[in-house]
């Protein structure tokens, strides 16, 4: 890949990103135009300054985090495991996020308060990677093909009790669990909007930390060790860091499916394999990508509202089955 090229493409994502902020702040049942906003902003008395601050600023917020947060979960998983196939989701952390949730849910616990959902689901989230990397860990190391393994199975196992959990519940009781499980951007408290924000930012520059070993595991386990590199060290650490980002979006927004999966392969096709840009193209596309997908859950069926989990279940599927069918845009890892 031309480095001048990405020298362009960065700005190029940023300024996309940035009209899709815009665009997202004046979409909804008030419509608000860009010159609008100074004035908006310079009257805090106003209804359409409320509208901002306490909705469609924390929401954008939220889609730009966890979008690309979601997407840099992504793109590492799939790098430090060789699987085009592997996505946050994968390792069974929104199985254990959402069964948590729903035990919540059905034992009248989140009456107690708006934040035990979140708790629950971050508690469920963690709960299944302590699983996975234990169960995962053989003979003095991590064996990465049972983690995955170990993941699925505690995705199906998840599954299965929710099932029998919303067989049992009040229908009252079921809506909630549908609800949260498509996912939704619609969290309006500060301390969670910012504190989503902050993690994603950290998680990146932590991130961009490790991309000399990134690069390196691109050729495998033995080279890497060969170049100085401890690869089970690397993966032990970058599986902590992506799981815990990863349980984070989800006890705060629930599980919006396919970001992690679909945009690292959009990347990479517009990128390369570099992580020294692929990192910062990722989460840009990944928050560039969450952000439009609500914008057309908000306005597809507008007054009403769809699910964005439908949206990013949709296109990305559809995204997916293009790249896999053109010969030209081939899936890859290294």
């Amino acid at each position: 890949m031309n480095k001048n090229r990405l020298y362009f493409l960065i700005p190029l994502l940023i300024i996309i990103l940035s009209g899709a902020v815009l665009l997202s702040l004046g979409v909804g049942e008030m419509h608000l135009s860009i010159e609008m906003l100074p004035g908006i902003f310079a009257n805090k008395d106003s209804m359409e300054y409320g509208v901002l601050s306490q909705i469609r600023i924390p929401r954008t917020l939220l889609a730009i985090s966890i979008g690309g947060s979601l997407s840099l979960a992504g793109v590492i998983l799939q790098g430090i495991y060789h699987n085009p196939l592997v996505e946050p989701y994968t390792l069974g952390i929104s199985g254990g996020a959402s069964l948590g949730v729903t035990l919540v849910i059905v034992t009248g616990i989140n009456s107690l308060g708006m934040i035990t959902l979140p708790v629950s689901g971050f508690a469920g989230a963690l709960v299944t990677i302590f699983l996975v990397y234990f169960l995962g860990f053989r003979r003095g190391s991590v064996s990465i093909g049972r983690m995955l393994l170990t993941g699925v199975m505690i995705s199906f196992i998840s599954s299965s009790l929710i099932l029998f959990l919303m067989s049992v519940t009040e229908v009252e009781n079921i809506h909630g669990i549908v609800f949260w499980t498509m996912g939704s951007l619609n969290e309006s408290n500060s301390y969670m909007v910012n504190g989503m924000v902050a993690v994603s930012i950290i998680s990146l520059a932590i991130s961009y930390m490790f991309t000399t070993p990134l690069n390196a595991l691109r050729l495998g386990n033995n080279m890497a060790r060969h170049l100085g590199i401890n690869s089970q060290q690397v993966i032990t650490f970058l599986f902590i860091l992506t799981s815990l980002l990863t349980g984070t979006c989800i006890a705060v927004a629930g599980v919006i499916g396919f970001v992690g999966l679909i945009i690292p392969h959009i990347s990479r096709i517009i990128a390369g394999t570099d992580y020294r840009y692929l990192l910062i193209v990722s989460f840009l596309c990944g928050s560039i990508f969450l952000l439009l997908c609500d914008i057309l859950a908000r306005t597809i069926i507008f007054p009403n509202e769809l699910p964005i989990g439908v949206i990013t279940g949709i296109t990305g599927g559809i995204t997916f089955l293009i790249i896999v069918s053109q010969p030209k845009l081939k899936i890859k890892i290294n």
